[in-house]
């Protein structure tokens, strides 16, 4: 996907708040397997998956637990270290080879100072973070495992055959086997 779609799909900004911005952008490429963002660090960046899919994770008790996909498009943010400048909490692993556009936090922050435009895509891009965070925590604690894997199966479809079926059922919170059975059902 290409930078001016992701950014247009946040908030639309003139054209010389778009050639600010993207003044600013740079197009990175990293394998598969590769940890874009680290935990109890504090990342100086955002990314935009221009191509391939990530995953957002927590290790507890040596355990992983993924909590977010993302794919074309998507945004990949801490978002404690992008409104706070503090260490995250998650871990984010490239699950295909990616080429993402990524934003140096500190000279966005600059860019807010100096462009109205790009204060208030900064505001819209926030608030639609916001509000992806609260429909995930929404569904993990008012739907079943195979409510939430339908709305997986409805929602991005295609991560069924570009996700481990471990990452899957690490993020709708069942086993292995609980995704087994949920899938079976449907046959």
């Amino acid at each position: 996907m290409e930078i001016k779609a992701i950014l247009d799909k946040i908030y639309k900004l003139p054209k010389d708040s778009i050639n600010n911005i993207t003044d600013i952008i740079s197009e990175v490429e990293y394998p598969k397997g590769y940890r874009l963002l680290n935990a109890n660090k504090v990342e100086r960046n955002i990314y935009f998956i221009k191509t391939g899919i990530a995953r957002a994770y927590i290790d507890s008790s040596n355990t992983e637990i993924t909590f977010w996909f993302g794919k074309e498009g998507d945004t990949v943010v801490s978002m404690k270290s992008y409104v706070n400048n503090q260490d995250g909490y998650e871990s984010i692993e490239l699950l295909e080879d990616c080429v993402l556009y990524k934003i140096n936090t500190e000279a966005l922050n600059n860019l807010f100072a100096k462009d109205v435009y790009i204060a208030n895509w900064g505001r819209k891009f926030a608030e639609q973070e916001l509000l992806k965070t609260e429909s995930r925590l929404i569904s993990r604690q008012f739907k079943t495992a195979s409510e939430r894997y339908h709305e997986l199966l409805r929602n991005t479809p295609e991560l069924l055959q570009r996700v481990q079926l471990s990452h899957i059922a690490s993020y709708l919170g069942i086993t292995q086997v609980s995704l087994s059975r949920i899938r079976g059902k449907l046959k």
